[in-house]
């Protein structure tokens, strides 16, 4: 698999990820073992996970996995902290609280370090400095080898990204940012791309398959007996994505694919791969059948007038002050 520089650091990962979300709740050791070694086989390196997926369960069960199935030195492991299961503060980006979940974290996965640390989301109860701080400590202390935030607006990136560079050997320049993108999700092109360009950090989109609509799976009002529109708790994260506009575009993914040759996941997954500022979709598989249709995208570059037509039919709207003034 070909791999790529996260944003403007040295560090290289694979330009698919594998995501964790479901792992320790909804897929078991046995299945996870067989992503991870499909994954590796494949050469991917990046895999994603956050101290509350599972709530805990998914770290633990990729450190159980690490060294006796795949070797650490192979992995780029990427975690999160910072949210909390507390209704009236989701978000807890102090610094004791960060530092505190990151050791949390590397006890579970069993591993001195993780190559990325990202802040989960921001907190508007802690200054941003002292979340930051908890980055620069983490890469300073060797428990992170690299440092980003996840799920900020375009305002907040371009604060915490600037703030970062402002006393370079200091503070740790962020090297990525992960935020939902895909054909159904444009919203970050307004402004959070715009600011990862200009300073230089990676972008990990997730849910780059629209939550799993974009496959076609959900077609005519159909919903698979095994998928995650049928499963209690992720039926509501599924929803959304199901609605006329977002019918409009996956009909435009299918009809790009039958004349490719390929699947409607080739294509969805292709496009956002290969957009302006992505270092590497996060996939997030509920087996290694799946992963393989996935990681089958490697091969796959889409022709220049199928972007273009994927690109018109999604569309956001994007008006004042996102474009220029004097165009309106």
């Amino acid at each position: 698999m070909e791999q790529r520089h996260l944003g403007r650091t040295g560090l290289r990962v694979s330009r698919i990820g594998l995501g964790t979300l479901t792992w320790g709740r909804d897929t078991d050791e046995h299945d996870a073992a067989d992503l991870l070694k499909t994954f590796w086989e494949a050469g991917g390196t990046l895999v994603d996970t956050a101290d509350v997926y599972g709530d805990g369960e998914s770290e633990y069960l990729l450190g159980r996995l690490i060294e006796g199935l795949v070797p650490r030195r192979d992995l780029v492991i990427s975690t999160k902290a910072g949210s909390v299961a507390d209704p009236d503060r989701r978000v807890d980006g102090s610094r004791g609280h960060l530092l505190s979940a990151l050791d949390d974290s590397l006890a579970r996965l069993g591993t001195d370090y993780v190559d990325v640390w990202h802040i989960h989301s921001y907190d508007p109860w802690t200054p941003l400095e002292e979340t930051l701080q908890a980055l620069d400590l983490a890469v300073s202390s060797g428990r992170a080898r690299y440092a980003g935030v996840s799920n900020f607006c375009g305002w907040q990136l371009a604060k915490a990204g600037t703030w970062q560079l402002a006393a370079p050997g200091t503070r740790t320049r962020l090297a990525a940012t992960q935020l939902e993108y895909s054909l159904l999700q444009r919203g970050i092109e307004r402004e959070v791309l715009p600011a990862a360009l200009d300073l230089g950090i990676g972008l990990l989109p997730s849910s780059p398959l629209g939550r799993g609509v974009l496959t076609g799976k959900y077609r005519g009002n159909t919903t698979p007996s095994d998928s995650r529109g049928a499963s209690e708790h992720m039926a509501p994260f599924v929803a959304p994505y199901l609605d006329d506009m977002a019918s409009s575009i996956v009909d435009a993914v299918t009809t790009a694919a039958d004349g490719l040759a390929v699947t409607p996941l080739q294509v969805a997954l292709a496009w956002v791969r290969d957009r302006p500022g992505v270092a590497a979709p996060i996939v997030g598989a509920r087996n290694s059948q799946q992963l393989t249709a996935a990681l089958s995208v490697e091969a796959l570059s889409l022709p220049d007038e199928i972007c273009r037509a994927l690109d018109d039919v999604s569309a956001p709207v994007h008006r004042y002050p996102d474009h220029d003034w004097s165009t309106l």
